[in-house]
């Protein structure tokens, strides 16, 4: 009969464990005063130091075990354990480590022997307690008895290291475990207050297990009911808490415990090059400082992933990239010091180090600290980490690296901004370019991917072939092979991308397929090398479900235009104008205001004690710095004193009609209480609780007192997740609130179901692109080829003059201005033929001047086209040649000077003309509703949210740009705007606008005889947004996306479109 009990459960991890290099022990070996193993301690001493055990022995004849257990143990009390593992103790005369670590490579047979004597041990049944005592002993006061006992303790040399206590699933769980941890297993005793030396901080064991079979929790600091556990938790298979089931019936789904992280070696890999003390200086409300000392254990996925990665690069070898997606809370900044410190101690089987230095690009000024904190414990050795983070002295940020590369200091951390000066230190020191480089990425920003990190790998490739030619000169043409070379994965250098929030082009550069020997594709798609999902953040518990309270508004509103000229302009730019200038209206921003500061006061101003904080997420700089001014003269009018908000934004703000002078961040205007500090650390204090920003602190920006979002611009995909993220930080008693003046709950779900759980591409991209989008581009003729091959050649060679880049564009920009401006004056030209026409009544001028005038638009589209299409290419070839070996020296110098004509081709002065004239509008109606205030659930989101690859770059066609008379669009914008719909008219809106479209005969002739391709790229879409603004009466809800995204209204159409086409299928009878 199969044993459910404890007992059994106990028995099993004992044999697993000795059955894999680990002694079972008895109780009876264990010193409760001393909470050693002694005869473990003892025997390691002497097998792996003999001479210096000998030479010990002679200095203390007397009992020379007695007198060693009494200064080890005086060591553990003062230094602690992790320190006395790590770094041994002196004696007069005499060093003693107590605990060997697995030495970087094979070269040393001694630190191999030393290695192999250690001592593991696992001893059940544990009574610990130096103050035990039963009932009746020890006085009346003694009350009952007093013998606590633990299920397992492990130790590492005599050393105590773990305890475990044990739960049958059967009968109870792992919080039962916790429970005992809490209230059964006192620090100190109940009676007489004396400290248990086994469970004491850091003097005792340095962690704590509940396990039970079907979960694990650890502490690595007991405080009776205070004490906090966290998950040790593999994570289920669909990304959520918990694990998955046992792989067989002979197995626990907890196995991984003591099969994978107890194995001898991970043990000991995990006392010496894990496990670290974190000091943190934190001060309270009033002022008062404290520090708070925390030994950090890495959780399941931490260990898992550094184990993971470091294997995997000694397997592989340099000139690989690994992408790991951990959510916020995974803790990225421990599990990057960790790669970082133990990818700078890499050793290849041969004895010759993996890498000359490890390259760390992030943000978090915390980093450089922490590392070096960190690292000192490891090693307890200085100048292993070196920050560049900004010019020192004379010497620039490119001589430092360059300095601290020639050095092989082991890691380097350099910010976003200063990741460019690594390539600058390359190139004026080509020798280092022989070297191998670690570049882990924090937040895998799109400079480390992009032409940046391609410059840098240039740079490594041409140097390395001129180091073999006596001249040590570098050709042109050698850096043009260099540079196609580039594109090429390099073998110097390995890239270790972290971020929660991967884009498609992030999983596509980093990611790796399942099968690598197959090419990627769309059943061989690359994805995360490692995974710690949102879904388990939010249920372990590290981050907050930022999506809990969410509130919805909708506004309506009307214009007039009395006085306004009854010109024709572009009715897409006009609409974008018209919405634009609604936003900026005051009163549309005072009617926001009012909302953000009452319910700031009302739900969010009491929490924490007093200090919770907001942020405003608006559009646009001047949007931004408009509402700094209406909340303060809200706040005033009102009398409020409880509500100090600042504004934040890059530049400056030019002066408009309620702007009254330019402005920056720092202005006294805006933010008078600044007093020159930082922003961010500004925020932190009390002077300041509502943050209003303007593309600013959306990323990166970690605030665990912000507990509500005003959100008032569209929010998008990776975007959308980041800044509502800025909610997610862990604060005691937080919660949170966002109020969104512009978005669809359902376009807020999208974005962030892709990385609640493993964010997968939907294909993989399609490198024809390049070709053609090269194609389209050279059949322009704004360029011609010879004077791209001529910009080229001189790009590529280092001593021709700068001016000569300008002379080989000079041809193509002229082309592209004369054209340009050709077609505006054809325009022009014809406009005033038709309004002749139209007044003369001439049918066949008029059908002329329209002709004429469709293809002058035409003309005038294909060249912004053209110019967007440069740009694309750019893009496009600098992503994808770095995961399609191209090998095109054509594509290289398109590149290079596509890069180059795309800013020169301005045509902003050209079209001056084009401005939409709003100084006449008026805003007549308005009115703010809230919508709806709900959870949404991202448990729940269901459909395909694979990350769309690169597919169809450059396949924009060429359009003519309505044109219709601005009273006329007003009026439509107020039919779309100004009134409520109901969920009746919802329901029937795409039935009604088929009906509509159906009554045009010439419509349907091509609906019937068409291809749906044709259909689309006919006038049918046209037709369909005629239709939409004649016959919409909507508020935003339903008009923006049909308004503001082409893509939207693309969608729409094509299901109009297969509404008419099913109609006409069932209209045909059978047998006509």
């Amino acid at each position: 009969m199969a044993d459910s009990r404890e007992a059994r459960f106990q028995q099993d991890i004992i044999d697993a464990m000795t059955a894999h290099g680990w002694k079972a022990g008895t109780a009876s070996g264990f010193e409760r005063a001393t909470a050693l193993y002694t005869e473990d301690l003892l025997g390691y001493v002497r097998d792996a130091w003999p001479e210096r055990w000998e030479k010990f022995c002679k200095s203390n004849p007397q009992a020379p075990e007695k007198v060693f257990v009494q200064k080890v143990v005086r060591e553990l009390e003062q230094a602690g354990t992790l320190e006395v593992l790590r770094h041994g103790f002196k004696v007069p005369g005499v060093k003693f480590d107590l605990c060997s670590f697995q030495p970087d490579h094979g070269m040393n047979p001694d630190s191999l022997a030393r290695y192999r004597a250690n001592r593991l041990r696992v001893v059940p049944e544990v009574s610990y307690s130096p103050h035990a005592r039963e009932k009746g002993n020890g006085g009346e006061s003694a009350g009952q008895n007093y013998n606590p006992r633990l299920d397992l303790v492990l130790f590492v040399n005599g050393i105590p290291t773990a305890t475990l206590e044990l739960k049958s699933q059967f009968k109870q769980t792992v919080e039962n475990a916790k429970r005992q941890y809490r209230q059964d297993r006192p620090i100190k005793d109940p009676v007489t207050r004396k400290p248990e030396p086994l469970l004491s901080f850091k003097r005792g064991a340095l962690v704590h297990f509940a396990v039970s079979q079907a979960e694990v929790a650890m502490t690595t600091k007991l405080a009776g009911k205070d004490t906090y556990f966290l998950p040790f938790n593999r994570g289920t298979v669909e990304g959520g808490a918990g694990n998955p089931p046992a792989k067989d019936e002979q197995s626990y789904a907890t196995a991984y415990l003591w099969e994978e992280v107890f194995a001898p070696d991970a043990w000991l890999k995990v006392l010496g090059r894990f496990l670290h003390l974190e000091k943190k200086t934190s001060e309270d409300f009033h002022g008062r400082r404290t520090t708070k000392e925390t030994l950090i254990f890495p959780r399941y996925h931490q260990w898992e992933v550094v184990n993971r990665l470091v294997q995997a690069t000694l397997a592989e070898g340099p000139g690989h990239r690994y992408l790991v997606q951990h959510s916020a809370g995974s803790g990225k900044s421990n599990s990057i010091a960790w790669v970082a410190h133990q990818l700078a101690n890499l050793y290849a089987e041969d004895g010759k180090k993996q890498f000359n230095s490890v390259i760390v690009v992030t943000d978090r000024t915390v980093l450089d600290s922490q590392l070096q904190d960190t690292i000192y414990q490891f090693e307890h050795a200085h100048g292993v980490v070196r920050p560049i983070t900004r010019d020192v002295g004379s010497k620039s940020k490119s001589e430092q690296l360059a300095e601290a590369l020639a050095s092989n200091t082991r890691i380097i951390i350099v910010t976003i901004q200063t990741f460019p000066a690594l390539f600058d230190a390359l190139d004026k020191r080509p020798q280092l370019a022989e070297g191998h480089y670690a570049v882990i990425a924090d937040e895998a920003h799109s400079s480390q991917t992009g032409s940046s990190a391609s410059k840098l790998k240039a740079l490594l490739a041409a140097a390395g072939e001129a180091n073999g030619e006596e001249s040590g000169e570098i050709s042109a043409e050698d850096m043009l092979d260099a540079a196609v070379a580039s594109r090429r994965p390099s073998e110097r250098i390995s890239y270790y991308a972290f971020t929660a929030t991967p884009k498609a082009k992030t999983l596509e550069l980093f990611g790796r397929s399942p099968d690598p020997d197959l090419p990627a594709c769309a059943d061989n798609k690359p994805e995360p090398f490692h995974l710690y999902s949102m879904r388990q953040a939010i249920e372990e518990g590290f981050i907050l479900d930022v999506l809990r309270n969410y509130v919805t508004y909708s506004t309506a509103w009307k214009l007039a235009h009395p006085e306004g000229e009854d010109e024709e302009v572009d009715s897409k730019k006009a609409s974008r104008t018209l919405a634009k200038w609604v936003r900026l209206h005051p009163y549309n921003i005072a009617q926001r205001v009012e909302v953000i500061v009452e319910h700031y006061r009302e739900n969010v101003r009491h929490l924490l004690d007093g200090q919770a904080k907001a942020m405003v997420v608006t559009a646009s700089r001047q949007e931004a710095v408009r509402y700094q001014l209406a909340i303060r003269r809200y706040i005033v009018a009102k009398g409020y004193a409880d509500v100090h908000p600042m504004v934040a934004f890059s530049s400056s703000v030019p002066p408009d009609e309620e702007i009254p002078e330019e402005v920056t961040e720092t202005s006294k205007l805006l933010n008078p209480g600044l007093k020159g500090r930082d922003l961010a650390e500004a925020f932190d204090t009390d002077d300041f609780n509502v943050m209003i920003a303007a593309n600013k602190f959306q990323t990166g920006f970690d605030q665990p007192k912000l507990c509500a979002m005003y959100v008032d611009k569209k929010l998008r995909d990776v975007d959308c997740v980041q800044t509502l993220s800025r909610l997610n930080r862990l604060f005691p008693g937080k919660q949170t609130f966002i109020l969104d003046f512009f978005n669809d709950e359902q376009e807020i779900l999208d974005a962030f179901a892709p990385y609640y759980r493993k964010a997968e591409l939907a294909d993989v991209s399609d490198p024809n692109v390049v070709y053609d989008l090269q194609r389209g581009l050279d059949a322009s003729g704004i360029y011609h080829w010879p004077e791209v091959e001529a910009f080229a050649k001189v790009f590529f060679d280092p001593k021709a003059p700068a001016s000569s880049l300008s002379y080989y564009c000079r041809p193509a920009q002229d082309r592209f201005k004369q054209r340009y401006q050709l077609a505006l004056e054809q325009l022009q030209v014809w406009k005033e033929a038709r309004q002749a026409a139209e007044q003369n009544g001439d049918d066949k001028g008029l059908k002329r001047a329209e002709q004429e005038l469709k293809d002058a638009g035409t003309t005038r589209d294909e060249l912004d086209l053209f110019r967007k299409n440069l740009q694309s290419f750019v893009r496009t070839y600098e992503f994808l040649s770095q995961i399609v070996t191209f090998d095109d020296p054509e594509l290289e110098q398109l590149c290079v000077f596509a890069r180059h004509l795309h800013p020169l081709l301005r045509t902003d002065r050209l079209l001056e003309d084009e401005s939409i004239d709003v100084s006449e509008l008026e805003l007549t109606h308005y009115r703010l509703t809230k919508r709806e205030e709900k959870r949404l659930r991202l448990e729940e989101a269901e459909g395909d949210y694979g990350l769309t690859p690169v597919s169809e770059v450059g396949s924009g066609k060429p359009h003519d740009p309505e044109k219709k008379r601005l009273a006329e669009i007003i009026d439509r914008l107020n039919d779309l705007y100004g009134a409520e719909v109901s969920d009746d008219d919802k329901l029937h809106f795409a039935n009604g606008i088929a009906d509509r479209i159906e009554r045009d005969e010439s419509v349907m002739a091509q609906v019937r005889n068409h291809s749906e391709d044709q259909v689309m790229h006919g006038l049918f879409p046209k037709k369909v947004t005629d239709a939409v603004l004649d016959a919409l009466s909507d508020h935003e809800k339903l008009s923006m996306p049909l308004l503001e995204d082409e893509e939207t209204g693309r969608q729409f159409a094509l299901l109009i479109l297969k509404l008419l086409s099913g109609r006409s299928a069932s209209n045909v009878q059978p047998g006509n």
